[in-house]
């Protein structure tokens, strides 16, 4: 127990740190757009209150990494998507794998299966899109709209 109420303590600090990062933040994007500055506030106000309710509780901090997985198999959805729509051969590749891994990731969250293989396919994400970098032209992944 000793040890998850280190983590807990740990992720409190950590969302409760990047509370106030947001915040301050919030207040430098403020003059060159509203919206975001807005977001940004709230996003910070959020995770500041969220940190102090995280900090050394166990009960709160269980509940949050129950969700954590599905978080992740839905950020890999949305990393391949991005992959796919837009880019070259190899990173559509790499975000059709993405998509499946990703859906994969949800269903064994679902059921609860060992938390080990979850990351087995994080994993295998990972490799796979390192080794499609291999395949694209650095000019490819310049994206500046520098134009002489």
């Amino acid at each position: 127990m000793i040890s998850i109420f280190t983590a807990s303590v740990l992720a409190g600090l950590g969302i409760i740190f990047l509370g106030i990062w947001l915040f301050v933040k919030s207040f430098e994007t403020w003059s060159a757009s509203k919206g975001m500055g807005a977001f940004q506030l709230i996003m910070g106000i959020l995770a500041i209150i969220v940190g102090i309710g995280l900090f050394g509780s166990i009960l709160v901090f269980s509940f949050l990494v129950s969700f954590w997985l599905y978080l992740a198999g839905f950020f890999l959805i949305i990393s391949g998507l991005f992959s796919l729509l837009g880019g070259s051969t190899a990173n559509k590749g790499a975000g059709g794998i993405g998509i499946i891994l990703g859906i994969l990731y949800i269903i064994l969250a679902f059921f609860a299966f060992n938390p080990f293989y979850l990351a087995i396919l994080i994993g295998i994400w990972l490799i796979i899109d390192g080794v499609a970098l291999f395949f694209v032209s650095p000019s490819d992944l310049i994206t500046s709209g520098v134009e002489e």
